[in-house]
């Protein structure tokens, strides 16, 4: 049998959807009426495990794993580490803060668009998130140094 890309990124969902369920057993599931807050993570984590097997049993279709170009890995790379880092300073900068440099930070070192125009579209984004979840679905986000 070929080790088909499908093979591997399939058994990656699945893998994942179990390491969800596993990490979300504490949390109460709720009811469908009122759902707790295990509800989603275990969705989710049941979603990918079944379209994690529909991908290992459909992997015919898609090129050897040996065939695929890793040409994109330092991008890859770098996406990885500035999410990494986004997520490492979350707890002390905040929400705000940290979004909007995570995304200037992904439009100007990953997709190199211009700084100025990344700044600006990156602000107004987490702006309207903010407002979005903090006033309309009055949801409390982290705060950073500066008290917002």
């Amino acid at each position: 049998m070929t080790l088909r890309a499908d093979h591997v990124a399939g058994t990656f969902f699945v893998g994942v959807g179990v390491l969800v369920f596993a990490l979300s057993g504490d949390l109460p599931t709720g009811s469908l009426s009122m759902p707790g807050s295990g509800f989603l993570p275990k969705i989710l984590a049941g979603l990918s495990i079944l379209f994690g097997i529909v991908l290992v049993l459909r992997a015919t279709e898609s090129p050897p794993f040996a065939a695929v170009p890793w040409s994109d890995a330092g991008h890859a790379t770098l996406v990885i580490g500035i999410t990494g880092a986004g997520i490492a300073l979350f707890e002390w900068l905040g929400f705000l803060i940290t979004m909007v440099l995570l995304m200037a930070a992904l439009l100007v070192v990953v997709e190199r668009r211009n700084p100025l125009y990344a700044v600006l579209y990156s602000v107004g984004v987490v702006a309207l998130t903010y407002v979005t979840f903090v006033y309309m679905l009055k949801t409390p986000l982290n705060t950073g140094p500066f008290g917002f």
